[in-house]
């Protein structure tokens, strides 16, 4: 509108101008064109004002558009959230469905392993009894030996221990056999007279004899290797107890150990002659030691 006027008076001037007829004075005609230069001017600086307010709303715009879209974002993440924990209540209360089940199949597991403990306890119990009486035993059967065989024969050797659930006698080899061979010496027949004493007074026991030997090989007409001296050895002293002695052979066990297993160092005469040794093991019948298991024996 503004701009229209400033078109028409121009218009209105140049008529003026051109026909001289006007009342109006040139001066005044310049003075409106004045004031509708200054009306131009001010249009436009509040259009340019406008401009400026209207990039800002639209920024604004912009920024509450974005804003609304991430409220819409955390509202949909909030749905889910409570999707989620719906199912997990759900999950929970069959869960503690499940547990009142497991707690009575727990409960039920709980008394039977309880009387299975009495029961193992029981055993125990069994096998202490069992235990301290074979101790008690065999404690009574070593000092028998140690007393028995402590006359006449020198300690470095004879040896007598109770070792877990047996009794052993070691014996050297210089006291048992010649040397390098599985012949028995005369001085033997005094020791193992007396062990056959205590085993033909012992039905209860079984004897075992083991041969051991040193590291120095060895090869004879009659001998092929340590192995094969220390099993004669051991074969020797059984012929004795049976042959001699009178001991049942159903008693008596033969074995050779040969140079392993030994109780001192080998790189020393001293050594050495440690490992030469035959080793009696009186053991309990088995049967004995399932009598002492017997469940009806089981103490209260």
């Amino acid at each position: 509108m503004k701009t229209f006027k400033l078109i028409l008076s121009v218009g209105i001037i140049a008529m003026l101008a051109s026909s001289c007829a006007s009342k109006k004075s040139l001066e005044t005609v310049r003075l409106e064109l004045d004031d509708v230069t200054n009306d131009f001017r001010r249009s436009q600086s509040e259009l340019e004002n406008c401009n400026i307010k209207y990039t800002k709303l639209t920024g604004e715009k912009e920024s509450l558009q974005g804003q609304l879209a991430n409220r819409v974002d955390q509202i949909q993440d909030l749905k889910d959230q409570i999707i989620d924990l719906k199912k997990q209540r759900e999950n929970q209360i069959t869960q503690v469905g499940d547990l009142t089940v497991l707690s009575k199949t727990a409960n039920d597991n709980i008394g039977n392993t309880i009387k299975q403990l009495e029961q193992k306890d029981k055993y125990i119990k069994l096998i202490q009894a069992a235990k301290s009486k074979t101790d008690s035993l065999n404690l009574a059967l070593a000092i028998n030996l140690k007393s028995v065989l402590a006359k006449g024969v020198e300690d470095d050797d004879i040896e007598v221990k109770v070792d877990k659930t047996v009794v052993y006698v070691n014996l050297s080899d210089k006291m048992l056999y010649t040397s390098g061979s599985a012949i028995i010496t005369p001085r033997a027949d005094e020791v193992l007279s007396k062990i056959a004493q205590i085993i033909k007074s012992r039905p209860d026991l079984d004897l075992m004899v083991e041969g051991y030997t040193d590291n120095t090989p060895i090869r004879t007409s009659c001998i092929d290797d340590n192995w094969d001296l220390s099993v004669k050895r051991a074969t020797s002293v059984v012929r004795a107890l049976q042959n001699k002695y009178g001991v049942n052979p159903d008693k008596l066990i033969a074995a050779g150990r040969g140079e392993y297993n030994t109780l001192a160092d080998n790189a020393t005469a001293e050594g050495k002659a440690i490992n030469r040794r035959t080793r009696i093991i009186l053991l309990p019948k088995l049967g004995q030691f399932y009598e002492l298991l017997d469940p009806s024996k089981m103490p209260n």
